[in-house]
């Protein structure tokens, strides 16, 4: 397969891009906690153990503009912000799902519990 750019960046192949759209240690976990429907800032980080505010925040923001998930905001008071999967958001799920039974598959052959 032929080198392609997307976004001003080289890509080598596919799955380089995908991992760009959901890898790392906070995308994954986050588009699962979502999977159901729509869950609150506040929800979300009760969800993810260990993600801190700063990270959530930047997390939610670069998966939004890469169109995986959206936000409604509510003109309440407090304000209220719900986040929820797009289209695109609910394709990777199967993926991901398949990511995490090869990760419980690997654990049972090493040993790792």
């Amino acid at each position: 397969m032929a080198n392609f750019t997307y976004q001003g960046r080289l890509y080598y192949n596919p799955i380089e891009l995908t991992m760009a759209f959901i890898g790392g240690t906070w995308k994954m976990p986050i588009l699962l906690a979502l999977r159901k429907g729509a869950v609150r800032y506040g929800d979300l980080r009760k969800t993810i153990p260990h993600i801190n505010d700063k990270m959530l925040y930047s997390q939610l923001r670069d998966l939004e503009k890469k169109g995986m998930i959206q936000r409604k905001v509510y003109q309440t008071k407090p304000p209220r912000v719900d986040y929820m999967l797009t289209e695109l958001g609910k394709k990777s799920i199967k993926l991901i799902d398949k990511i995490n039974n090869f990760g419980e598959y690997l654990m049972e052959v090493e040993g790792i519990e």
